[in-house]
């Protein structure tokens, strides 16, 4: 499968990396308006995981600065959207109308009506969609979702789910919400997508927090209520920038048992109902690896992202706006209609 990567900032030398070690995939063009980056100088890049930028070797990669030309090349299956997400719904509908699969960094699109025209354009052109929701394949977080499969834990009581980092003082589009939609919604999008994969969609939102972008400050404290009581709290977001540490983890109590796990030290673990500790296994697996791996797979076989379906990333954009709706009402219960 021959995969063009757009864009060249943090999230692109990210998935060009894991694709590189995917046997039969091949990065077979790249796009970025920086020449020093399209030259393969990725030194100036940072991130929130990982260490400093790189030199790769494009030489036998084609370089295009703009994207109509890249999506003209018969010689290129599917695109991976690595650009800021005020971009994403157009660039990928291009793509798609072009007959290419499209992979989209998170998030899908800055809202729920883009995301939808791009699900309506996959349809129409019968091509692959899918969001890189790299939770939906990080060990950490997928020996969550085994336990919660499993039949004897019961029903979801409670859960937090908590990430937390720096203000991006790396990427200047990221701090702009025209561009980003803002720190809460970039950096939270991930566990609002699993809290909806794990529990489904919430019957009422409420949220408190602050935004100072100027300052490096997006913070938030959402709470989703379902139907029987439970309620899972999604918190976090930028704590000024540069010198904070990137964190996550969780806690979710279900009736046979509490699982938690923290990206600071705490492997997964489920402390059962019985008073017993089990650590839980976790897969040796690059989640950004198994998130492209996956879609090129399911390129492949023409079928539908079963795992990490395009509805629900949309989804997910839908309950991070209504997020921060609900932080602008200070507290305040808001319907979440999805």
């Amino acid at each position: 499968m021959r995969v063009a990567v757009l864009g060249l900032g943090f999230m692109g030398s990210t998935h060009i990396h894991a694709l590189r070690s995917i046997p039969g995939a091949e990065l077979a063009a790249v796009c970025s308006r920086d020449e020093k980056k399209l030259a393969g100088d990725l030194s100036s890049i940072q991130g929130n995981l990982g260490g400093p930028g790189e030199r790769l070797d494009f030489s036998n990669v084609a370089r295009y600065r703009e994207i109509g030309p890249l999506l003209a090349d018969p010689g290129i299956d599917a695109v991976d959207i690595c650009l800021p997400t005020n971009q994403h719904s157009s660039v990928a509908i291009e793509a798609l109308a072009a007959g290419k699969h499209v992979l989209v960094e998170k998030p899908m699109a800055l809202d729920a009506a883009s995301a939808q025209l791009m699900i309506a354009a996959a349809v129409r052109h019968k091509r692959v969609l899918m969001v890189a929701q790299v939770l939906r394949f990080l060990p950490a977080y997928r020996s969550l979702a085994d336990v919660l499969a499993r039949g004897s834990m019961g029903s979801m009581r409670s859960a937090i789910f908590r990430r937390r980092c720096a203000a991006p003082a790396w990427s200047i589009w990221l701090s702009d919400p025209e561009q980003s939609g803002g720190g809460v919604f970039d950096l939270l999008i991930h566990d609002v997508d699993m809290c909806l994969h794990l529990f489904g969609a919430p019957k009422m939102i409420s949220a408190t927090g602050f935004e100072a972008l100027a300052s490096g400050i997006d913070v938030i404290t959402a709470e989703l209520h379902y139907a029987e009581g439970q309620t899972a709290i999604v918190t976090g977001g930028w704590h000024h920038p540069k010198s904070y540490p990137f964190s996550m983890e969780y806690t979710v109590v279900t009736d046979g048992g509490t699982v938690e796990y923290s990206s600071l030290g705490g492997s997964p673990a489920l402390y059962n109902a019985d008073g017993q500790r089990e650590a839980l296994p976790v897969e040796e697996r690059n989640g950004y690896r198994g998130e492209i791996e996956y879609f090129l797979e399911c390129c492949g076989r023409g079928a539908a992202p079963e795992l990490c379906p395009p509805a629900d990333s949309a989804r997910a954009v839908a309950v991070a706006r209504l997020m921060l709706a609900a932080r602008n009402r200070n507290g305040e219960k808001i319907p979440c209609d999805l």
